[in-house]
This record gives structure tokens, sequence and C-alpha cells, in this order.
């Protein structure tokens, strides 16, 4: 069976706040452990209502500790919001903890609105143009493959697995040329997939870490008894997906029967878009869902990104999940 990931925004359900939000995140992590999960990564947002996950590295922390075995890190850190050293003190610090489970997933967008940039005192634009350098930095920080003349401590020697995250070519460019495991955020930009991961592959180039592609893609996946349920408990994320694509975000709404056929076209335009990287179903209907798309892409791993309202069905959903694929 092909590996599953889990992706977590740390949401903030409606009637509940931050410290409830990450208790669920831990509890969540820990049903992945126990489901057989091989990673769980921590996403970068900020100034958002409903998620929790905007001091990812304490996040990843808290997680490592609520864990055993499971791989942690981010999915990601958007790096021109912070200098590479900085990073690399915090991913030092992390393998430190929690020695050969870290990964440092990468990504170039802010994670909010432009009012991110003035809240870290940032050229955000300007640090983009420099991705690519900050994360060679970054790495060098971390593995001493170029001299530098600063070292990171914590930092230096750190054995943390570095991804390269991205939604469009330019990070399946970057990924290739620096021979880097290359993680695709289809789950809610699914278009240039296939693109993407065909200019990824081909221009690959062995690196010290990885000597040939390595692809992970992200799909909203939620499982549940009967195709309905399923249906039911996604209504929450595709709520919120709603709301903060028509600039009205705000905290994990309750789940609401029948969402789609209230929607209007153009808002039901915006999940449609979604649905080629979605399983959302009964388990058979999970199965088939991620066993086409698997197929369809030849990507080597799945993380699965899924908001529910209630804590306990999302955990349940995730052990469905996992029990749904080991039959395929």
């Amino acid at each position: 069976m092909i590996p599953l990931a889990v992706l977590d925004l740390v949401p903030v359900r409606e009637g509940s706040g931050i410290p409830e939000a990450l208790a669920d995140t831990a509890n969540y992590a820990q049903a992945a452990e126990k489901a057989g999960y091989k990673r769980f990564w921590i996403a970068e947002h900020h100034a958002t209502d409903g998620i929790a996950g905007g001091a990812t590295s304490v996040v990843i922390s808290h997680i490592g500790h609520a864990t055993s075995t499971i791989r942690i890190g981010s999915g990601g850190i958007m790096l021109p919001n912070h200098n590479p050293f900085v990073i690399a003190e915090q991913f030092g610090t992390l393998d430190a903890l929690f020695p050969g489970r870290v990964d440092l997933g990468l990504g170039r967008a802010p994670g909010a609105g432009g009012r991110i940039a003035q809240a870290l005192r940032k050229d955000l634009h300007q640090a983009a143009e420099y991705f690519p350098q900050d994360v060679l930095e970054l790495r060098a920080l971390l593995t001493g493959d170029i001299d530098l003349p600063i070292q990171a401590t914590p930092g230096l020697g750190a054995k943390v697995e570095m991804w390269m995250l991205g939604s469009s070519l330019f990070g399946a460019q970057l990924a290739a040329r620096l021979g880097m495991p290359y993680a695709f955020a289809s789950h809610f930009a699914p278009d240039l997939l296939d693109e993407a991961l065909a200019a990824y592959r081909r221009d690959f180039q062995p690196s010290a870490a990885l000597d040939k592609p390595h692809v992970m893609a992200g799909m909203g996946v939620i499982t549940a008894d009967t195709d309905a349920q399923a249906r039911l408990l996604a209504s929450s994320m595709e709520q919120s997906f709603v709301r903060l694509r028509t600039g009205n975000p705000g905290k994990l709404p309750p789940p609401v029967q029948d969402y789609r056929e209230n929607l209007s076209p153009p808002e039901l335009a915006l999940l449609q878009r979604m649905d080629p990287a979605r399983a959302i179903g009964s388990p058979a209907t999970v199965r088939e869902k991620v066993t086409q798309f698997v197929e369809r892409t030849g990507v080597d791993e799945i993380v699965i990104s899924a908001a529910i309202y209630d804590p306990v069905e999302r955990c349940r959903a995730l052990e469905m999940t996992m029990e749904a694929l080991n039959d395929a």
C-alpha cells in the first residue's frame, strides 16, 4: 500500500478556542500514529481565526511530545517569512528532541494575506525572490555542504529530511534542480499537478539526499460508513473553503446537511474544482478514488487533509481511511 501522511492546519472549531484546537491536534496525531500513518505535518498559516498553527515549530514540538514513532514536520514552513538561520536553529532543536523523525517542508507563499508582511516587518515580494538562495543557505546550515561564516547551533549536523512544497511549476523545477523530494498541494490547487510532476521527474538531478525523484501529492480524504455520512462530515471543510475563497474566513463550522445543494454556481464551482484530488465517501468509494488518483499520477506518497468538526469523528475517519486503503 502507498505510504500515507497527514497534513493538519490545527483547525479551531466554532464554539471552541486555541487550547482545545492544540489538544485536538495532539490527539489526532496519536490516532495517525496508531493507525500507521508515516508522517504528520503542520502547515504555517497566519492571522486566520480558524487556524492555530502559526507558531509552526512550537506546534511540531507539541506533536512530537504526544507521539513516539511517526515522522513529524512542516507542510510547510513559508521560508520568505523567516530567515534561514532561525529555521536551522528551530529544526536543529526539533531534531535533537525527536531524532530521526523530523521533516522540513518549505514553501514560498506567505501563508496569509498582504497584511502579514507589515506584521512581520518584511518585504515578502522581495523575500520570495530570494527563496532559492535561502533554501540553499538553510540546507548548508544543516548539512555543512557549503562553507558559511556562521554555524547554527543547534542545526549543523541535524538529520532533518528537507522537502520542497508547491502548487505551481516553480516549486517542481526548484525541487528537481536541488535534488529534493517534492510535495504538491493538489488538495487545494490541483490544476497544475500533472504538469508539475512531469517537470519534476524530467529535470530531476540527484543529490546527496536523494538519488531519484520522490513525489507526494495532497488529497482531501474523509471516510465514513456511507457516502452520505462522509459528505456530511466534509461539509465543514467545504464551508470553510468557500468562506476563505469568498473573503469571509472564520472558525471551522458544524456540518450542514446537503450543503452543496444551496450554493450559488460560482461557489459550487470552487468546490468542484477540488474534486479531482478528493476522496469523500464510504471505504469502497475512498479506496476506488485514491487508487485511481495514484494510478494516474504515479505518486510515491499521499498526504491527506481533512477538517472535520467533531474531533472524535475526525480520528475515526483517519482510522477508516487507513483500513480502507489497507484493503486495496
